[in-house]
């Protein structure tokens, strides 16, 4: 009997011992996942988030086609400026759109389509100058403005349900015209 409880006992030794190779191995893998993956979710979140400079639904100037229904899933303020990089007025408002985007990123997202290098991006849009200013409202309709002959906006409705399917306004803003209009859509 005394035979059994020693090789008993050594079993007992023998499965401690790789429990425990076991355990040093798989605890700090364990870590490793979950440091790698608190990383990975976090990066996610940055990159979405609004406001954030590697996200390209922030950038100002846009190459491919617009999404507009991810853009208005942030929930934001958006205006879209149609105009082009040679067009005088167009130069005039692009210091003014870039220090905007800048300042409000976050709060509201600001895009510009150079239409004459970019002509299909502004299929579908009611453009009959440049620049043309279009104002979405945050929740993702057209912005209505408390007053649109006093600021020069234009509303377009669909002649069958009179719709209001766009808000526009046709030629260059200064930052304090933008500004009123970015207030009265609900951003201070």
């Amino acid at each position: 009997m005394a035979a059994v409880d020693r090789q008993t006992g050594n079993d007992s030794n023998d499965r401690a011992r790789k429990n425990s190779k076991i355990a040093k191995i798989v605890v700090p893998l364990i870590i490793v996942i979950i440091v790698a993956g608190i990383w990975m979710v976090k990066n996610a979140q940055e990159s979405t988030q609004p406001g954030t400079a590697d996200n390209a639904d922030f950038a100002l100037h846009v190459t491919d086609q617009l999404d507009l229904e991810q853009l208005k899933y942030y929930g934001l303020p958006i205006i879209i400026d149609f105009g082009a990089d040679s067009c005088v007025p167009c130069k005039e408002m692009a210091p003014v759109l870039k220090e905007l985007n800048e300042e409000l990123r976050g709060k509201v997202i600001i895009k510009f389509v150079d239409i004459w290098k970019y002509q299909a991006l502004a299929e579908g849009y009611p453009i009959r100058v440049i620049p043309t200013q279009v104002f979405i409202d945050a929740k993702g309709k057209p912005y209505t403005p408390s007053d649109p002959d006093a600021m020069q906006m234009n509303l377009y409705t669909l002649r069958d349900s009179e719709e209001h399917v766009f808000t526009t306004h046709e030629g260059g803003m200064t930052k304090e015209q933008l500004l009123k209009v970015i207030r009265e859509m609900g951003v201070n």
